[in-house]
């Protein structure tokens, strides 16, 4: 604390944080703390040549973990409700929320919760709390993992069709089964993607940094309440127990929260024609819903995971049932335009090589591109920020002779996706994995880029050397 001139203060607030509920022991830990830092103060007045002043070359950049990041999120964009159970490596999502809540969710004048966290007895009752708490209006959210995204499929399946707003925070890590629960890995986006039976499709969010898991999170309620539908935020265990430095988190005070096409009892009794909670007016595919008790007689409805028509009565009748399903993938064509466009970087206007990441991969595959470009090895990038895909995101794989696949899993995931939704011929991606547990690497990145480029017959290398120690 002395050394490193830190000061007493900061340090006693964590020793009395850490021992909050045994207040006992943390008053011999801060008499300790007050005799050493004495001592080195009384003793070490040239602090050994060892005193580290603050420095301001991060900038205004923050040290902060993914997991934090997320939580604040949802606090900004007005969650109150969030169900959980306890899963490595999203815990902390909630034990965060909770955390800012207690502070900040409490009514100024009684002190009392304006918020309810509830750990439940697993990760089914989970989100079917958060799509409970949805469906009656408030902004609701569950964290977890890939087990629990397994054991979360079927009612995110009931809320894809019964069209229901819920956010899921899913911090993945190395599987299948347990898996490696301390391990960080990239391996459910196909399980997310498509969850559920049936034909699903949900909008998928893949925050790179702190900062993005702070955007996107707030970002995922506003599109979750506006599409009528589950939102997954992609996070990973690198990003969210690890901390990162990143952008310092802003938020405008005058931005307003986008509940979507939700009508109060007023604009029902101004309505012409009889409301039908699978009408779909605007043609957008979102349709017009209501909240409990909005009004006495009209705007209620049976939310049924059957087959439904646009007066929400059940129908096992064909054509009912394909409108609904069509009007479904008409709503995914409308949230292609609302979710974040991806982020290309142009190195070689020429197009031959092309590179596509996501999420946390982002900083070591933008360092290996830099190395390559020094190298003579020009690859164009793009960083994919969410699913549903864009034409930005089939031009560019479609322009490029070659496309490198980065991602953390041992099935290409992402290229399996791509390959599925763009319609890619196979040979055109190439992998670039690493899926043991750990962060991929700018070294092995650019190793394993060169072996692809010297395995092909056509040469996509430009004449200028690599250093030795790029390619051993």
């Amino acid at each position: 604390a002395y050394l490193l001139d830190i000061g007493l203060d900061p340090v006693t607030d964590s020793i009395t944080t850490q021992f909050a509920k045994k207040p006992k022991l943390a008053e011999p830990n801060i008499k300790a703390l007050e005799i050493g830092y004495h001592y080195a103060e009384e003793h070490h007045t040239d602090s050994c040549g060892l005193l580290i002043q603050a420095s301001d070359a991060v900038g205004d950049q923050i040290l902060i973990d993914g997991n934090s990041g997320a939580a604040m999120g949802a606090l900004y964009a007005g969650a109150t409700v969030v169900g959980w159970y306890p899963i490595t490596p999203s815990t902390s999502v909630v034990e965060a929320f909770e955390r800012f809540a207690g502070r900040y969710r409490l009514d100024p004048d009684t002190g009392k919760r304006r918020y309810a966290a509830i750990q439940a007895e697993d990760e089914l009752a989970a989100i079917g709390i958060a799509i409970g708490a949805g469906w009656n209006g408030a902004r609701a959210f569950t964290a977890t993992s890939g087990p629990g995204i397994s054991l979360m499929s079927e009612f995110l399946g009931l809320a894809y069709f019964t069209e229901i707003p819920v956010v899921l925070i899913n911090v993945q890590r190395s599987g299948p089964s347990t898996g490696m629960p301390t391990r960080t890995q990239q391996s459910d986006l196909l399980a997310c993607a498509y969850a559920s039976h049936g034909d699903t499709r949900n909008v998928l969010l893949f925050p790179s940094d702190p900062h993005e898991c702070f955007e996107m999170t707030a970002d995922a309620f506003d599109l979750a309440d506006r599409l009528q539908t589950p939102v997954i935020v992609m996070s990973d265990l690198d990003l969210g127990m690890n901390d990162h430095l990143c952008a310092p988190f802003s938020w405008d005070d005058q931005r307003r929260y986008d509940r979507g096409k939700v009508l109060s009892g007023e604009e029902l009794d101004q309505l012409e024609k009889k409301w039908g909670r699978y009408l779909d007016i605007d043609k957008d595919g979102i349709c017009y819903r209501t909240l409990p008790g909005a009004h006495p007689e009209k705007g209620a409805y049976t939310t049924r995971g059957t087959s439904h028509n646009e007066y929400a009565a059940y129908t096992e009748g064909s054509a009912a049932y394909e409108r609904g399903m069509n009007r479904l993938l008409n709503k995914w064509e409308t949230a292609r335009r609302l979710v974040p466009l991806p982020e290309i970087v142009i190195r070689d206007k020429q197009k031959k090589l092309g590179a596509f990441f996501f999420g946390s991969t982002t900083a070591s595959a933008t360092e290996a591109l830099d190395r390559l470009e020094e190298g003579g090895i020009a690859v164009n990038s793009m960083r994919i920020k969410a699913f549903p895909f864009q034409a930005e995101v089939f031009d560019f794989i479609s322009q490029h002779d070659l496309v490198f696949a980065i991602e953390q899993n041992r099935d290409c995931q992402m290229q399996i996706l791509l390959a599925g939704e763009c319609l890619v011929a196979p040979g055109k991606m190439m992998p670039v994995t690493n899926f043991n547990g750990l962060p991929i690497t700018a070294r092995m990145i650019t190793n394993q880029v060169h072996t692809t480029l010297l395995s092909r017959e056509k040469s996509f290398v430009s004449p200028a050397p690599v250093a030795q120690e790029e390619t051993s």
